[in-house]
């Protein structure tokens, strides 16, 4: 069962286990996670789920898709290289103990 590290903006994690192929998103709002909304349940229509994932798992992920970069550019905070919606990150083995850090603001 892969694990998703959520890191606060005051330095706080949280560990959450997530089933295969769930999103981040999905984990993060189950576990009532503050700071992830996901105000459209994952439907790529709204920015409210941004996170920063970490430097050192970035390179795992698949490229953002054009809808994606788009999505965040309405996000609340100034994307980044590292920026991603957490609804179009699946959960996978590969990603057991990823990291990523909440932004201040989300709407």
């Amino acid at each position: 069962m892969p694990e998703v590290v959520f890191v606060h903006p005051d330095g706080r994690r949280e560990r959450h286990d997530a089933q295969e192929g769930e999103s981040i998103m999905r984990v993060a709002t189950s576990n009532l996670v503050d700071g992830i909304i996901g105000e459209c349940g994952g439907d790529l229509s709204c920015a409210t789920c941004h996170v920063y994932v970490d430097e050192s798992w970035i390179h795992r992920l698949p490229e953002r898709s054009i809808d994606e970069e788009e999505m965040l550019e309405a996000a609340a905070e100034e994307p980044t290289e590292r920026s991603r919606l957490s609804c179009q990150i699946s959960c996978t083995a590969d990603l057991d103990g990823i990291t990523v850090y909440l932004p201040e603001v989300q709407r």
